[in-house]
């Protein structure tokens, strides 16, 4: 065989190859496109006026946001995002503008902690800055033991919004910058605490940063639209009768209520949503088909 012959099949060759992987790709993709489609249509999104926990909690989902219950919430969360099993999710709020699917889409995870009454007598006296550096050590504690296991770590980089306290509602609310084993795009988790006679229900939202003034945007109305029902409301705290948290807002903040001392992201295992917005930038594949298909050992912070 010729020299010119021979880079004619290597040419060839190239091709056939090239043409076998692009028909691949349209495969996987179509693939995808089926069910996501079928995905989509499984879920029951719903707004109005939601109960849960058998009447504890009631939401007033307006027009403009979508309520999926605990199942479709936790599918959302391990088929759709690929998050582990097991999560403790009672249900999700995301804008009726966007599709779960998307790239960009964010939702709330809401849960549900019953520890009991948090008394809320330090709202005044907590020094943010303060905390924050205690947590930031926390932080690089807990990444020296993640890195040994094989996990991911995560720097807490700052408040995004610092913690406030409507004493009025007893809804407590912060926001924190992360960090990913260093990716360059952020990583924003957005915290809503609303306390209860019996327990404190959360919601926690995490998108990129560069949805921070969005989500800043939204976050007033998705505050506003959980509330616990008379009888179990804070006011109704029974002393002496209620059980009581065996901590406070300080507690809520840093994580105690999770888990003592273990870092940022424990228990919630919706939390692991965050991975979404981290993974999905590093799986981008043929012909814009993102997102969806990949793989990567869950985060037990």
């Amino acid at each position: 065989m010729s020299k010119f012959d021979a880079r004619l099949f290597v040419i060839a060759v190239a091709c056939v190859f090239s043409l076998a992987l692009a028909q691949d790709a349209v495969e996987e993709e179509n693939s995808y496109e089926a069910w996501a489609a079928e995905f989509e249509a499984s879920l029951e999104p719903e707004q109005d006026s939601i109960s849960l926990l058998d009447g504890q909690i009631n939401l007033a989902i307006p027009d403009d946001y979508f309520f999926l219950n605990a199942e479709d919430a936790r599918n959302v969360l391990t088929e759709a995002w690929g998050n582990p099993p097991g999560s403790s999710a009672i249900g999700m709020i995301y804008p009726a503008t966007m599709s779960l699917l998307d790239y960009e889409s964010w939702a709330v995870i809401l849960t549900y902690d019953d520890d009991g009454y948090v008394s809320d007598k330090e709202a005044a006296k907590i020094n943010y800055d303060k905390l924050l550096k205690d947590m930031q050590k926390d932080s690089e504690a807990s990444n020296k033991r993640r890195e040994e296991l094989g996990y991911a770590t995560v720097d807490l980089l700052g408040w995004a919004a610092e913690p406030h306290y409507e004493a009025d509602s007893h809804k407590l609310y912060w926001a924190k910058e992360l960090s990913f084993d260093d990716d360059p795009e952020h990583t924003l988790n957005y915290n809503v605490r609303v306390l209860g006679r019996k327990g404190v229900l959360n919601l926690n939202a995490v998108a990129s940063m560069s949805q921070l003034p969005e989500i800043e945007a939204s976050m007033p109305d998705i505050i506003a639209l959980a509330e616990f029902t008379p009888g179990y409301t804070y006011a109704d705290y029974k002393k002496g009768e209620d059980k009581r948290a065996s901590y406070g807002l300080t507690g809520l903040i840093v994580g105690t209520t999770i888990a003592a001392k273990a870092g940022l992201f424990a228990k919630l295992g919706a939390l692991l949503l965050a991975f979404k917005k981290v993974i999905v930038i590093a799986v981008v594949a043929i012909g814009g088909f993102f997102s969806r298909l990949f793989k990567r050992n869950s985060t037990q912070v």
